[in-house]
């Protein structure tokens, strides 16, 4: 009896032991695991067909004064960023790594193809045309967030990344406004849907280098998915060098200011309104914008979208490609998506039509008109 007791006991402390020397281990790996998982890997890929449907729909060659011969993409296109390319043409990759600590992180986003090579023209230093993102962050409190580094504008309802934005080709708002910022940014949430966003920052878009030494402030305030925008800040040089003696001297430094909402509304289960208004001005050149995007989910795998968007840019701001003698050049553009979903491919066809006030666009024999048509069909794969 008492050698069973004995053996019994045995066991028992083997086991015992056993569990003590698993159990470290255990802890080890989901520690490891639930490290992993803190990064995170994403991205997209996207290519698209335009014809332009009584325009030019091939590339110009153009012979300058000495006799060289260079390329210029067709003048026929709207005078927005993206997606202007006739025929057969690429969009970019999108490539973001990213780590969410518990309180600190970082987001790196790399951007390679001509729709990247757009995106951050303001970064001629070391990262051009390739980091669209770079920045750190930490979480100071609950409420608290502080972000260091380059990351993409707060304006506006689109975005660069086409996997984030329910129309293929980009609004006139968009394409002159900032695309990026680099600085610092302090975001608070201040409870019961309230939110509040400060920053210093360099000029819009020159993400690598400040080479003015003067910077632009920026804010932003928001409410259950509502938000209103600002920014302003001297984009230019203040002083400059005279080369007749070397002396430094000042010169009239213009400094930007733009208001900007951007929002929306779930009318319904199915259907949703986004708003978009926005207003620009450097010393009176500059701009004014509107734009709907009502949206319609029909299916779970297909979807239809109409952007309305009214530009009227003033001070020859030179937007919409020709301007009258006064400056107030306007266009209305009205642009109509589909998308259908497979797995994580999404499939957009779209029909645009930009009508102007001016003769802005091009025939296919090259005369003025004030409109132009165009249909693109997009792939935009997001992983």
């Amino acid at each position: 009896m008492k050698a069973i007791l004995y053996t019994k006991y045995l066991k028992n402390i083997f086991l015992l032991t056993l569990l003590l020397m698993i159990t470290p281990n255990m802890s080890a790996q989901e520690e490891e695991e639930e490290s992993k998982s803190k990064f995170s890997f994403s991205g997209s890929v996207d290519a698209y067909y335009r014809t332009n449907l009584g325009g030019l729909n091939k590339v110009l060659p153009v012979v300058d004064a000495a006799g060289n011969t260079t390329e210029v993409i067709s003048p026929t296109v709207p005078g927005t960023s993206f997606a202007n390319r006739p025929g057969f043409a690429l969009g970019m990759v999108n490539l973001i790594a990213g780590y969410e600590g518990e309180k600190v992180g970082f987001v790196a986003d790399l951007v390679f193809g001509p729709r990247g090579e757009e995106a951050v023209f303001g970064s001629p230093i070391g990262s051009a045309n390739i980091v669209n993102q770079l920045y750190v962050y930490w979480n100071v409190s609950d409420k608290v967030t502080l972000t260091l580094g380059n990351f993409n504008t707060f304006l506006g309802y689109e975005v660069i990344s086409p996997s984030a934005n329910f129309n293929y080709s980009t609004s006139y708002m968009f394409s002159y406004g900032p695309f990026s910022h680099a600085g610092l940014k302090a975001d608070f949430d201040l409870g019961n849907d309230w939110s509040a966003m400060l920053a210093v920052m360099n000029a819009t878009d020159l993400t690598d280098v400040n080479p003015f030494g003067n910077y632009t402030l920026g804010a932003q305030l928001g409410y259950s998915g509502q938000y209103l925008n600002l920014v302003y800040g001297p984009q230019g040089f203040g002083e400059q060098v005279d080369a007749a003696n070397g002396n430094i001297v000042d010169t009239d430094i213009k400094s930007l200011f733009q208001i900007d909402y951007t929002g929306g509304f779930d009318v319904s289960d199915s259907f949703f309104l986004g708003i978009n208004a926005s207003y620009q001005d450097t010393d009176g050149t500059g701009f004014t914008g509107v734009a709907l995007y009502p949206q319609l989910t029909t299916s779970e795998n297909f979807a239809i979208g109409l952007r309305g968007e009214y530009f009227a840019e003033t001070g020859s701001f030179g937007a919409i490609g020709a301007t009258d003698a006064d400056g107030d050049a306007n266009v209305i553009a009205v642009t109509l998506t589909g998308s259908a979903t497979i797995g994580d491919l999404m499939i957009k066809p779209e029909l645009r039509l930009d009508s102007a006030s001016e003769d802005a666009f091009l025939d296919g024999d090259l005369m003025p008109q004030g409109s132009l048509a165009s249909f693109i069909l997009a792939a935009v794969y997001s992983f």
